[in-house]
This record gives structure tokens, C-alpha cells and sequence, in this order.
């Protein structure tokens, strides 16, 4: 029945974030909010809280220094896209384990970044934007609604 339970609450309050993201994206002029990577963090956020991956600082710093590795390889390395993407994957989950900021929804962020051209702003918004409006979001309801430990204190 507890399997019932999380993947009930789970489901529900990643349709709740992801939603808040996509109607920041689509129905404001403030920006972009959203990146497909936020869609494997809800995962984490709302099923496994008490992982080490889905802790704030894994989540921001997982996400932001993956994108940065993304860019780096997307402006100032010339070599063939079959050749940069996983490269900067392999960089960035490198960097991520490294830095003890593993988050693994962030390692598909370079393969974003890369295939989508995106330019440099694109570390503020969505990645840095959308990475702190999910943290909050993970905050409020795992600790207020859920009772929780989250963020997790080990």
C-alpha cells in the first residue's frame, strides 16, 4: 500500500511543478523555465527524497555545472557533434561525482544544451531559474505536505 501511496503523491505534485514550469514557459513573458532533465529530477524529488541525488545542492549544482560543461564543449570545442556530445556527458557526470553534486537527471544536459544551440543565457533561464523554482517546490511539499526530512540532514 506505501507503493501506492508514493507513486500517488509522486505523480501528483510533478504534474504540480512541471506545471508551474510550463505555464511560467508558456503563458508569462519572464522566460523559459523548463528543460526535459526536470522531468527525471520529479523523480527523484517526489519519489526518493531521501536520496543523496535529490538533495538541493545535488539538484542545483548537478544541473548548472552540467549545463556549464555543455556550453563549454557547444562554444569552444571544434569537433564533430558525434564526437563533443559525449564527451561533455562524460565531462559533466565526471565533474558531478567529482564535486559530490551527482544529480543523475542533470547528465542528460549536455546532450540539451548541444542539440539545442541554446546560448549562454540559458544557464540563468531555465537552468538556474527553473533548478531553484523545483528546490522550493521540493521543500514545501515534502516537508510541509509530505512530513518529510527533506532537505536531508546527512
Amino acid at each position: 500500500m506505501g507503493n501506492i501511496k508514493q507513486s500517488f503523491f509522486a505523480g501528483l505534485f510533478s504534474i504540480a511543478t512541471i506545471g508551474i514550469l510550463t505555464l511560467l514557459t508558456y503563458k508569462t513573458e519572464y522566460g523559459i523555465f523548463l528543460i526535459a532533465s526536470f522531468g527525471s529530477s520529479m523523480v527523484l524529488l517526489y519519489g526518493y527524497p531521501e536520496s543523496p541525488f535529490a538533495q538541493p545542492k545535488n539538484v542545483f549544482f548537478g544541473h548548472v555545472l552540467t549545463a556549464a560543461v555543455g556550453m563549454f564543449f557547444l562554444y569552444f570545442v571544434s569537433l564533430p557533434l558525434f564526437l563533443i556530445i559525449p564527451l561533455a556527458v562524460g565531462f559533466g557526470v565526471g565533474l558531478m561525482i567529482l564535486f559530490n553534486v551527482t544529480h543523475p537527471p542533470a547528465g542528460g544536459n549536455p546532450i540539451i544544451v548541444i542539440m539545442g544551440s541554446v546560448s549562454v543565457d540559458y544557464i540563468l533561464t531555465p537552468v538556474i531559474s527553473g533548478s531553484i523554482i523545483i528546490i522550493i517546490f521540493a521543500i514545501i511539499i515534502n516537508k510541509l505536505i509530505l512530513k518529510k526530512n527533506y532537505p536531508s540532514k546527512k
